[in-house]
Formats: C-alpha cells, structure tokens, sequence
C-alpha cells in the first residue's frame, strides 16, 4: 500500500525506549515487530517508510527490493554486516547507523577484560564459588609501566588509549591510515605490526573484519607475540584465527586471552574455546551498557526523523544520489578510483599524511566530490569499520590527520580522454597511481612515472628491475615450478637497459613465501603482490 500521510517506521529488533518515544514524538507512526520471520517481513516492508535494525533482522537485496517506499534504514550500533548496503543505495535508500554511541562502552569493555587477565579475576571467583581459598594459585600482574599494542586506533582503540595511559601503561599502536601528530597527541608510538606483535605485553584488536583482516592474526603472527603476553579482541571475530589461537595457548606462549567476539555467533556450545584455561569469554557485550544503548537508540531516531524530513543523516554510510547530470560521466570511476586506493595500500604502506587526488579531461567539469570519498574508502577499507562516503571523507580524514585534496587538469592526454592520477605521501615518501575507464573496463595506466596499460581486476606480482635479458624468463621459471599460472604480462620502462616495472597477472594468489625468493634474481630490487 502507498506510504501515509503519517510516515511509518518499522522497528524489527529491540530498540531502548527513549528512541522509541523520540520517534512517537516527532509525529511517526511506530510499529515494533521484533522477532520477525524473513517470511514476514518480506510481507510488510512495502508498508514503511523507514525499518530500524540491529543485529537480528537480515535486511536483504530481496526485502529491499519489496520495500517499495522505504526511505532510510537505520543500524541501532556500528556494524552493518546484516544489510545489502549496495541493493540498498541502487534504489536509493539511505542507510545510517549509530557509531559513536557505544564507543566508550566498548572501550572500557576492552580495559574491563585486560584488568580481569592481569589479575585472574573470573578464575580466582570461580575457585571461591567452588569453596576454595588458593591465592597462591591467582598471583597477577600489574599493568602499570607494562607496553599495551593496539592494533588498529580508531575511535574505539583511542578511547582505550586515553584510559590506558591513565592506568600507567605505555602504549604503540599499528595502523597505518593515522596520521603521526594524531597519534602522538594520544600519547601513542605508531610501529609495524611485527614490533607491536613483540614488544607488547598486552595487545588489544580494533579492526573491521574483511578479506584483508581475515584472519590477520593467524598462527604465524601468534607466534611472534611476546611470550606471555595477553591478548584481548572486542572487535570481530574473524580477525583471530580461533585454531591458531588455540594452539598458541596450549603451547603455553600466551598468558591469556580475553574474547568478546567470535568467528560464529553465539559461540557453540561445544565449542573448545569455552573449555580452554586461559581464556575469558563474554558473549559480545562490549556495547552492552544501559548508557550506551540509549545514546544508540536515541542516534538512530533522530537520523529517521531527518531522513523522512528532507535532512540529512548525520551518519549516512551510503552516499547521496549524484546530480543526475553527473550520474553518466563521474559513476563509472567510483569504482576505479576505490580500487586504485586498494592497489596503493597494498602497494606502498606508509603512514598516510595527505591524499591528492588529479582528475584529467572533461570529467574535471563535473561534481566529482564523490571520488575524494571512493579514494579514501579504497586506502581505509582495510583499516577501519567506518563506511567512508562523500557525507563523512573529510571528517574522517582529518580526525585521522590526513590531508585530501583535488586537482583539476582539463587538457588530456592523447589516448585517455578522461583519467584519474591518485597520490599518497608522508613526509619525503610518496607513491602514485593513474587509472582510466577504457571500454568500460577499469585500466590502471601508470603506477608512479611509469606508464603501463592492464585492466584492474585480480592477483598481480609487481617487480622493480633493471631492463636486461634473462630477468623475465627467470620469474616465469619460479612461478611455473610452483604451479602458479601468468594470465597477462606488462613491462614499463622509461627506456631500454634503464628502471623497468612488470606487473604480472597471474590466476592464483603467489604465497608470501615465495618473494624473498623472487627477490633474489639478479637484478629485481622489490617485489609485491596485489590483490584487486
């Protein structure tokens, strides 16, 4: 049925009171169905105008496409794991969620679970239920004067800062889209994340979980933390890989481990994390406080009321519609831009101080604003759960204490009638990128000063040589002895016996190991995978 004059909300998962009376208030109609078969809801959505969500209901492309005149979906919380963004933003409705309303819980969640590991406190109250009294056994440490490693230092990471550094603890981080003066006005040593893996005694997780975070801390990277250290993962689960974990315990490398996310939730029952020793579980309850509820509650309605009011969403995480008159020059570099930000993450890590972003040709008359926001969300996709859009780049650029900016060429150059030039620096360092649409497909047609023509899409081995004969073949020889397939080969140089570049695209990913061996070639004097 069409939407009513009174515009309707359905609220489909628990929702704190106050946002539900703020919501009654500003004159909408409320409907709180929580507990919904996908079936029903699949029913009712083409009758609201907005749905409000948290973790239990799944907002699919399929409910998406029956909600026929719905405006605004809002996540009551951070993650937006359970909604098709993009089905969501292809017919135009507005997805905000609440991400700041239960940073502090989250982050004094994460100080709670370091304080019970140094001191034993649910182990040492289990043995008083049983009617014990063995203190010898719960002989703790002390945090003050220890090192905490965060990796990642985001909003929630710097709320554990502030409250580390008021504990006596010294602090490192690893995260490499923050900037240094924002770092050290936290009080924070930036580090590689194998220094912050081996010089800390309490290393704290704050990453979103994606296909470069999978698993970041699998058994190798477990193997080069301090022995003794703790560890303590209030962010996803998948970060850890649980196995690998598991063992690193049982060889008694780690003191302990505080969990409050799982790679399957609710955690099985008969899962071995519930039996291990040393390790300290809680059932995803960082952001479970009366406080932080309310605020998320009361974030999430307000953000209805503006969205169904023609204002706009203080948390938007999918971006506005483009000016029509725009829609056909500047969407199909959306996704190229994006992904030549993912290629010089992957390319170049550095700390990032300042992304400049050059559009060429006759795009650079038109409202490209966009694209600033699709560089940076390809740069910090890996590093940060916040949904990066044309609504909060600069925000989050500058609380990261990165510096963005565009330029404009309208001449270009012969064979690209429109081109992208995306560049990252810190200090003397730099790395760069050019990017053009060539019939339809993505092209990536310089890296750094040297041109090179291949279309952006799968693995890549990237290797820097002096021209001469032999280098090539002598690649080719290593990865076919490995069973590694070469789709297409691309050599850039500035002239013959000089620099050379070669990218590589091969069918299968070509394993870490395999580069220092790469690396030993005459000639080749670095060498990385891509994965786009």
């Amino acid at each position: 049925m069409a939407s009513l004059a009174h515009p309707h909300v359905l609220v489909s998962d628990p929702l704190a009171k106050p946002g539900l009376d703020c919501l009654a208030t500003a004159g909408l109609h409320v409907d709180v169905r929580p507990d919904m078969e996908p079936a029903a809801l699949l029913r009712c959505i083409g009758d609201y105008d907005a749905l409000i969500v948290r973790s239990g209901t799944q907002v699919t492309a399929d409910v998406i496409q029956a909600a026929d005149n719905l405006r605004v979906i809002a996540r009551a919380g951070v993650g937006i794991d359970n909604i098709d963004v993009d089905a969501a933003t292809q017919r135009g409705i507005i997805v905000v969620n609440a991400p700041t309303g239960n940073v502090g819980a989250a982050a004094e969640h994460t100080v709670a679970l370091l304080l019970a590991l140094a001191r034993h406190i649910p182990h040492a109250y289990d043995s008083m239920r049983r009617g014990e009294w063995n203190r010898k056994a719960f002989m703790g440490t002390e945090v003050r004067d220890k090192t905490l490693g965060t990796i990642g230092l985001g909003r929630v990471a710097s709320q554990v800062v502030r409250r580390a550094v008021g504990l006596g603890m010294k602090i490192m981080a690893y995260d490499p889209f923050v900037g240094s003066d924002y770092a050290a006005n936290l009080g924070v040593q930036l580090v590689s994340l194998e220094t912050l893996l081996c010089e800390s005694d309490f290393i704290s997780v704050h990453l979103p979980l994606n296909d470069s975070t999978h698993h970041m801390l699998n058994a190798e990277r477990l193997r080069l933390c301090k022995s003794g250290a703790y560890l303590i993962n209030t962010s996803r689960g998948g970060v850890i890989d649980e196995q690998a974990l598991l063992a690193t315990l049982d060889a008694d490398h780690l003191a302990g481990v505080a969990l409050d996310v799982f790679t399957t939730e609710p955690l099985p029952s008969d899962s071995p994390l519930r039996r291990h020793p040393r390790l300290i579980l809680t059932p995803h309850i960082g952001g479970s406080t009366t406080e932080a509820q309310y605020q998320v509650a009361m974030d999430v309605a307000n953000q209805v009321i503006d969205v169904l009011n023609g204002r706009s969403a203080r948390y938007a995480v999918n971006a506005p519609l483009i000016p029509s008159s725009d829609i056909e020059w500047v969407m199909p570099f959306v996704s190229l831009v994006e992904t030549l930000g993912r290629f010089l993450y992957q390319y170049q890590p550095m700390q990032v101080e300042s992304v400049e972003l050059t559009i060429h040709g006759p795009l650079a008359d038109h409202n490209t604003q966009i694209l600033q926001a699709a560089a940076l969300r390809g740069l910090l996709a890996q590093v940060t759960e916040e949904r990066v859009n044309e609504v909060n780049a600069d925000i989050i650029a500058q609380r990261r204490g990165i510096i963005i900016s565009e330029l404009r060429q309208r001449h270009h150059y012969e064979r690209f009638e429109n081109m992208v030039t995306l560049r990252i620096a810190a200090g003397e360092q730099s790395a760069s990128v050019r990017g053009s649409i060539l019939g339809d497909e993505p092209y990536i047609v310089a890296i750094d000063d040297l041109w090179v023509d291949f279309v952006a899409r799968g693995h890549f081995f990237l290797s820097w040589h002096i021209d001469h004969p032999g280098v090539i073949g002598k690649i080719g020889t290593v990865l076919g002895q490995n069973d590694i397939n070469i789709a297409f080969m691309h050599v850039g140089r500035r002239s013959p016996r000089e620099d050379t570049i070669m990218v590589l695209n091969t069918d299968e990913p070509i394993p870490d190991h395999l580069i220092p061996h790469l690396l030993r070639i005459v000639a080749i004097h670095r060498a990385c995978t891509i994965l786009l």
